[in-house]
């Protein structure tokens, strides 16, 4: 059974600042400003939040999943610091040669969500800062967003390539969608 509303997040670039050298430790996770407010604040208006991220750097060899697990032990403590919480993490541990089905732009991460809540994503709002992420999206019926933080920012004052789906809304940053969706959530009710 699907949340009422849910919401899914891309990691790095969308909640936290992006590494071209990977998030490899806890003390290199750095949420982006306003990111964790605004995650606290879809959760105080009855959303879920689940997070969708590729990790190639465990398939890589840069990281082991305990080092992950401490990132996410500091993202979901800093969330809990400013009444927020991620209620799952879904993770692809693949490097890209590795042909799996749940590397994003593969849709394998929202499809193994959907199985989580027994139900099925159109319309989902998902939340990410490059193509990759929102095709992945689009692919299971999702709505695709893209924040221009992280990868996102090479668009600002752009428009958008073809490799974008074409009903991508662009937002500023994930508290500029957050304030979007909350008025949009605002005037359905």
């Amino acid at each position: 059974m699907t949340p009422h509303k849910l919401v899914i997040l891309d990691r790095d670039g969308t909640i936290n600042v992006d590494s071209l050298d990977y998030i490899k430790s806890a003390d290199e996770w750095q949420p982006l400003p306003g990111a964790l407010e605004a995650i606290a604040r879809l959760n105080h208006a009855g959303w879920h939040v689940v997070v969708a991220s590729n990790q190639s750097g465990l398939g890589r060899g840069l990281f082991e999943v305990s080092e992950l697990n401490d990132i996410h032990t500091k993202m979901h403590q800093q969330l809990a610091d400013v009444g927020g919480r991620i209620d799952a993490v879904f993770y692809c541990p693949h490097a890209p040669d590795e042909a799996c089905s749940c590397r994003k732009p593969a849709s394998g991460l929202f499809e193994q969500i959907a199985e989580r809540y027994g139900a099925h994503l159109k319309g989902v709002p998902a939340v990410g800062d490059s193509a990759r992420d929102l095709v992945a999206a689009v692919a299971v019926g999702c709505e695709p967003h893209l924040v221009l933080t992280g990868k996102g920012e090479a668009y600002k004052g752009r428009s958008l390539p073809d490799t974008f789906p074409p009903q991508t809304q662009v937002h500023a940053d994930l508290a500029a969608f957050v304030d979007d969706l909350l008025a949009h959530d605002t005037e359905a009710n």
